[in-house]
Order: structure tokens, then C-alpha cells, then sequence
């Protein structure tokens, strides 16, 4: 993948789809720690603990539409390339978190995309899921909210192109704001 929004996008579908009610993506952006890290944890259905000790195998996938899922074994992959890491915990019953991360100034390391169109589309694919999204930089914090954004919409439903495109948008603003890298 191109850049680290389509893993995200990637990893976030997988949450979306194991009955998930919360789904938190956490970003630590930080050029001082020399640290780019992501953390996307859901309260969904979980993983045996024989399944999660080969979920990086890209012949492992719990999808029948196809045999292979290479999005966890990507993942994992690019940040070790970029003295990264990666670390998956998953209870059956409780959900599972996902914590990767990359050394922020190595050559290698995949640029973010467009985080902002990502979450936004996923959000609005899914409007019966929470999503939190907190970004940390250097300089600041930015949360966006599902919750918060449905309470202030008063029922306009998430995947309304006009907010959609103002969800977007004000993503994009907040985190540029806050000096996130782009």
C-alpha cells in the first residue's frame, strides 16, 4: 500500500465488521520521540488465541470471499522495515488492539495520506459504530468523536454528502492546526 491512510483503512474495516460498537484509532505524531505510531482497538468478537498466533500469516483470514488477508502481514511488515514494530492482543469476547509504529524520520516510512477522507468514509459506511480518533503531535491533541458529531447533526445522518464533505474538511483543518504530518 502506498501510504499508511490505506492501511488504516484496511485495519479499520476489520473492526468494522466483527460486531464492533467502539472503535478507537490513537496516532502519535512526534518528530521530537522520533515516533510515528497507531493504535486501533475494538470492543468486537475477538480472536482465539490459535488464530492470533498466525493472524501475520497472509494464508490466515477469516474472510471466505478470498484465501489470502494481507493487510496485518503489510503492516507489520513496513514498520519493521522502518525500525518499527507491531504487537496484536485479542481476547475472544472482549475485541482486539493493534499497535504499530515507525521510526517518524526513516526514508522508509510510507507517507500518511489522506487520513481525514479515510476515517470520514469509514465512519459514514458504518453509522452504528463509535469512532474515536485522537491525534497527538509535538505541538497539540485533536479528538474527533462520532458521538459528539451525531448529538450536534441532531439525526442529519453521517453519510450525508454535505457531511461527509464538512467532516472532512474539518479533520483536515484540525490536524493541520495541531501540526500533524501530512
Amino acid at each position: 500500500m502506498k501510504d499508511l491512510s490505506l492501511h488504516i483503512l484496511d485495519l479499520l474495516q476489520n473492526s468494522t465488521v466483527v460486531n464492533s460498537t467502539l472503535i478507537t484509532l490513537d496516532i502519535k505524531d512526534s518528530i521530537k520521540e522520533n515516533i510515528f505510531s497507531f493504535c486501533i482497538q475494538d470492543n468486537g468478537k475477538g480472536m482465539s488465541k490459535e488464530f492470533l498466533e498466525k493472524v501475520t500469516d497472509p494464508y490466515s483470514t477469516t474472510r471466505t470471499t478470498r484465501k489470502v488477508g494481507l493487510g496485518l502481514p503489510l503492516i507489520k511488515m513496513n514498520a519493521e522495515q522502518c525500525n518499527g514494530g507491531f504487537d496484536i492482543q485479542s481476547q475472544e469476547g472482549k475485541g482486539t488492539k493493534l499497535s504499530f509504529w515507525f521510526e517518524h524520520n526513516n526514508i522508509d516510512r510510507p507517507p500518511m495520506g489522506d487520513l481525514a477522507g479515510v476515517f470520514v468514509l469509514t465512519i459514514a459506511q458504518t453509522e452504528e459504530i463509535r469512532f474515536i480518533l485522537t491525534y497527538q503531535t509535538d505541538k497539540d491533541t485533536y479528538i474527533f468523536d462520532t458521538q459528539e458529531i451525531k448529538e450536534a447533526l441532531d439525526g442529519i445522518p453521517l453519510n450525508n454528502n454535505d457531511i461527509i464533505k464538512m467532516l472532512r474538511e474539518m479533520i483536515e483543518e484540525n490536524l493541520k492546526e495541531i501540526n500533524s504530518n501530512q
